[in-house]
């Protein structure tokens, strides 16, 4: 038990690890060229702030989540996804005052307490970027763009944009009745959850995962024929906008994304090669969350987007992610003069930015080489009492296996 992670979590290894950090690294170049700026917030929340942002009729605040109270007696929360903390921090720092809009990313662990399944964790990883301070469709078409090319960049080519309105609080109350009206004759088939989100939320039935209630739902009317004209205008404008930047998109007016806070935009980037849960990248419009936290009336917008869901998919696209450089340089020595000859040696290498190892096992000459093979050292570099008496080393390139003897005060040249 004490030797097992616990489960729905994962350990990167050290020889999995540069992965990640190759996609980390390619996620902020993008978000540094679209003009956003990272922003870190706790991996805890304030337990209301996660019940008010995320929405108490989700799955996330109902089953999910991972709260305790501190010592304090203060309830706390694990943060299950990003943007009510991004939310929180905007407002308690008054990032509004600034110019607007703000435009920020993150990178964050988040938890979630629901079956592991492919691509899915207790403990996952998520790029999230947020648009706070406009209204204007311009911002969504910015969000969706950044995700579209992010996962363009990372060589992933069978992902489908999809977009929908969930319109506003006006429009959405005409929905919701005509919503009921259609469920009430099935009330009786739904689900518990879904019972319960009857009157409070109806249109998250339609995102619910049963396969019963998803049949209940086949013919349910749809929110986009319920839209005010504010929204309709606005869905217009995102189409007119994707369009004009060239990417492709389909409607789904089945979208409603699994958190309470959103309006008008909903979308998704949907693939079919990650199994049934097959979202890589999903986000949407957040008009009203920010003054629903405590804030003043700024409107938001943005996405989020799994780190192990994106590896998975990279995989599945056959996206080959170039491994780290190898070992420059191995010192291999002979004899206890030789060994301080090559810690000093060791030393100045790190100094001048060069990657090289020894043995810490105090193994022989044969063990050394073969350790060095074992670490695919470009090089290795021969210190023994005549290398050491002439004040030499012997430099061998492992790859074509030449060897040429280096004055020592020059070694570190050699190998630049």
């Amino acid at each position: 038990m004490l030797t097992n992670a616990p489960k729905g979590t994962k350990d990167v290894l050290p020889e999995q690890v540069y992965r990640w950090h190759y996609v980390e690294k390619k996620f902020a170049d993008i978000c540094s060229r679209y003009g956003f700026r990272e922003i870190r917030t706790p991996i805890f929340e304030h337990t209301e702030l996660i019940n008010r942002g995320v929405g108490d009729t989700t799955d996330i605040v109902q089953k999910e989540m991972y709260t305790f109270n501190d010592h304090g007696g203060r309830s706390l929360t694990l943060k299950p996804e990003g943007t009510a903390p991004a939310v929180r921090a905007f407002t308690e720092h008054k990032l509004y005052a600034e110019v607007q809009p703000t435009k920020i990313y993150y990178v964050t662990p988040c938890f979630r307490y629901e079956k592991p399944q492919s691509g899915r964790l207790r403990e996952f990883h998520q790029f999230g970027v947020e648009i706070f301070g406009s209204g204007n469709m311009l911002a969504d078409a910015d969000v969706i763009s950044i995700g579209h090319d992010f996962l363009e960049e990372m060589g992933i080519k069978d992902t489908t944009l999809e977009i929908n309105s969930v319109g506003c609080p006006t429009c959405r109350a005409n929905y919701k009745k005509a919503l009921q009206d259609f469920l009430r004759p099935h009330y009786d088939e739904l689900c518990d959850t879904c019972k319960d989100r009857f009157e409070r939320n109806p249109m998250r039935i339609l995102d619910c995962k049963s396969d019963e209630d998803q049949a209940i739902v086949k013919d349910a009317p749809e929110m986009l024929d319920y839209l005010c004209d504010d929204c309709q205008k606005a869905f217009d404008e995102l189409k007119e906008n994707l369009t004009a930047m060239g990417i492709d998109f389909v409607v789904n007016p089945r979208i409603v994304r699994g958190l309470d806070y959103y309006t008008k935009t909903a979308f998704e980037f949907v693939s079919n090669n990650i199994g049934a849960q097959g979202t890589v990248c999903g986000g949407g419009r957040y008009d009203n969350l920010c003054e629903e936290l405590g804030g003043p009336p700024i409107p938001g917008i943005g996405f989020g987007l799994g780190i192990e869901r994106l590896l998975m998919l990279m995989d599945a696209n056959g996206v080959e992610i170039p491994e780290p450089e190898s070992v420059n340089a191995f010192i291999v020595t002979m004899g206890d003069a030789a060994r301080a000859a090559g810690l000093k040696l060791l030393r100045e290498l790190h100094k001048e930015g060069i990657s090289a190892q020894m043995d810490d096992l105090s193994r022989n000459v044969k063990g050394q080489f073969k350790y060095a093979s074992r670490l695919k050292a470009k090089n290795t570099i021969v210190i023994g009492e005549d290398e050491l008496a002439r004040g030499v080393v012997q430099l061998k390139d492992m790859d074509k296996h030449e060897q040429r003897e280096v004055p020592l005060k020059e070694i570190v040249e050699a190998l630049k």
